[in-house]
């Protein structure tokens, strides 16, 4: 297994750069298997949608689109899947941000009762509370 950082995702996803893109494509589709896969790491996965949304200007369906197909990929093993799925059903949902719902999961998935935040808009998730 090797790890994937943020960058080389985003540009197997975005397509827009002709070496990059090129040089992520030849990993994903030739040197990753199911027996020999990529680990895309939560941060990896949250800084993607992240990046998806702030450069690329995508919306909610279409980041979790994009995630969706990470997490269909037998060629990848994505960190905490229960939580990034749930994550991004919720932004599919367009119940709140991908990085809310994420924090909202790992809380939930630690055995926290609730999760503290100043941001009303997170309390759309459920299990954030105001400080």
């Amino acid at each position: 297994m090797i790890g994937i950082d943020t960058n080389v995702l985003v540009r197997y996803l975005a397509q827009d750069d002709p070496d990059q893109s090129a040089a992520a494509s030849e990993l994903f589709e030739h040197r990753l298997s199911s027996g020999h896969p990529g680990f895309i790491s939560v941060v990896a996965i949250a800084e993607t949608a992240w990046v998806l949304e702030r450069s690329y200007r995508l919306d909610g369906k279409d980041i979790a689109t994009a995630i969706e197909l990470v997490l269909q990929a037998d060629r990848l093993v994505v960190e905490k899947e229960q939580e990034v799925f749930a994550s991004m059903i919720a932004l599919k949902e367009g119940r709140g941000s991908f990085a809310d719902a994420l924090i909202r999961a790992l809380g939930t998935a630690a055995g926290c009762s609730c999760t503290v935040t100043f941001d009303r808009k997170a309390l759309r998730l459920g299990a954030f509370e105001l400080v």
